[in-house]
């Protein structure tokens, strides 16, 4: 009887162990960073002509840069776009469109249209060139967003002259950030380093196509890191996530979007800009460090969008401030640090305790000094995180857990793109005795243009009543989302309070 118990008890124990097991190979795949970066697998560019085998990283010795270069230059791309030439709409009410000087001597605007032609609207076509990194087999490429922005067709190029049509997968101008894919399999592509891990003074490596070239490696050192030049800004115009490496390698213009490598042949970082009186290298050039890089490619991966979580406060370095500038903030003046201004009662550390006058000093477990460390440690996360958060007042530290919310305030995940948000702007349906005033049945009012198709496709202004999209009448701003729908090609309808007449803007939603 005991036998049994025993044979019966050991069977249990294997079945758990092997459920276990299995679960667990499950989960970690489900967890495993996007690109099929798992551990232990080596792509081929990473192959016995670099001395990378197996991961055993550089040789000992005197510093030589022959294999990460070439175990990255296969996967460093050459990203053409061409931008179509675009008809732009000068559809306005006639007093907010520019005076005809010779209105006067023919007493009619479009009797001189007629007699000398219209002017000129269209945007000529436009042609530029990057590069990009590949980050998986079946490719797809990292670059930066100001490299495909409003591009009509992307080529890729890679090392051994196979040329790609490329689509863009997303982008996200607040870090200057964008994932396109090209089909294919079995690509070269370059293993993530830890940006973190870098210090001042390290050897990297900046590989992309500068100035229309070929494949170009340039060598330097790592020379500053947590910089912020306030290059990037999200749709709204607000300022984006900047915490730059600095390094001095050679970066022209081309180089956008292309890698910076440790001396492992690892991506530590994307090229993005320069700091130069002239627009060529003089100097310095800046990279968004990799750990950065990871987390956006994953959410635009997943999401269609990045995650961005938020602390819910408004700082300022006071370290860096003179006196009369805290003065003018209403900043003590023996104030340093990451100086807390205020934290909003509808934010995370408001609720975990925060508030202002208190001295941001960590995020997680990693010392922050500056806004640029603390946006990039807290890049890292999603809404709905929650994060230790180390404060100092007066003179105490103090430790609080704060729940990471969205930009709307919550801590929902936020759901990618939808056509109708390629307009840039901000919507607001007429009231019902606005309408009734108008004659109108209803309409969606263009309260604040921003970035976006209206501001770089028409002339509309703010206050215009939209009426009809392709001819369809919509009345709210939900039946303006559905009118749009997935349409790629529009044309808006309506009106202009206080002025006669009806006006149209035909719009493109093709990748906007």
């Amino acid at each position: 009887m005991k036998f049994k118990q025993i044979a019966f008890t050991v069977v249990i124990s294997a079945l758990t162990t092997i459920g276990v097991v299995w679960g667990y190979g499950k989960y970690m795949k489900s967890q495993s960073t996007f690109g099929g970066q798992q551990a232990g697998i080596m792509p081929s560019n990473y192959g016995k002509y670099t001395g990378f085998n197996d991961g055993a990283g550089t040789p000992p010795g005197a510093v030589d840069f022959t294999a990460p270069a070439a175990a990255a230059t296969p996967a460093v791309v050459h990203i053409k776009t061409k931008t179509n030439a675009k008809q732009v709409n000068n559809n306005l009410p006639k007093s907010q469109q520019q005076q005809n000087p010779f209105g006067d001597m023919f007493g009619d605007d479009d009797m001189f249209q007629q007699f000398f032609g219209r002017r000129n609207n269209t945007i000529p076509e436009q042609r530029a060139s990057g590069s990009g990194v590949l980050i998986s087999e079946d490719g797809f490429i990292v670059t930066n967003n100001h490299v495909v922005a409003n591009a009509d067709e992307i080529t890729v190029t890679l090392s051994n002259k196979k040329t790609y049509k490329a689509k863009v997968i997303g982008t996200d101008p607040a870090y200057d950030l964008a994932v396109i894919k090209v089909e294919s399999t079995g690509l070269p592509y370059l293993i993530y380093g830890n940006s973190d891990e870098l210090r001042i003074g390290q050897w990297v490596l900046a590989i992309g196509y500068p100035l229309n070239l070929e494949t170009t490696v340039t060598a330097g050192i790592v020379s500053a890191k947590s910089r912020s030049l306030g290059l990037n800004k999200d749709k709204a115009g607000n300022v984006g996530v900047e915490s730059f490496i600095q390094t001095d390698a050679a970066v022209n213009m081309g180089n956008s979007g292309g890698a910076l490598v440790n001396t492992d042949g690892k991506i530590v970082g994307i090229n993005s800009a320069i700091a130069s009186p002239t627009g060529y290298y003089s100097g310095y050039s800046y990279a968004i460090p990799v750990n950065i890089v990871k987390k956006v490619v994953d959410d635009i991966i997943k999401f269609g969008t990045v995650q961005r979580a938020y602390l819910g406060i408004q700082y300022a370095p006071a370290s860096d401030m003179s006196d009369e500038e805290k003065k003018k903030a209403n900043i003590p003046l023996d104030a340093f640090g990451i100086y807390t201004q205020d934290a909003p009662k509808d934010g995370g550390a408001f609720a975990a305790g925060v508030r202002k006058g208190d001295i941001i000093t960590k995020v997680g477990d990693v010392p922050v000094t500056s806004g640029a460390e603390m946006q990039e440690q807290v890049s890292r996360y999603k809404p709905g995180d929650k994060v230790n958060l180390s404060f100092l007042r007066n003179g105490k530290e103090n430790t609080v857990i704060v729940g990471l919310k969205n930009k709307a305030g919550n801590f929902d995940v936020v759901k990618g793109e939808v056509a109708a948000d390629k307009l840039g702007a901000d919507f607001v349906t007429l009231d019902p005795k606005k309408a009734k005033e108008y004659g109108v049945p209803g309409g969606v009012i263009v309260k604040k243009i921003k970035e976006g198709a209206i501001d770089k496709q028409t002339r509309m202004k703010d206050s215009f009543v939209i009426l009809k999209v392709n001819d369809k009448i919509v009345k709210t701003t939900e039946e303006l989302k559905t009118a749009i729908a997935d349409n790629k090609a529009i044309t808006i309808s309506g009106f202009y309070p206080g002025y006669d007449g009806m006006y149209e803007y035909p719009l493109s939603l093709e990748d906007e």
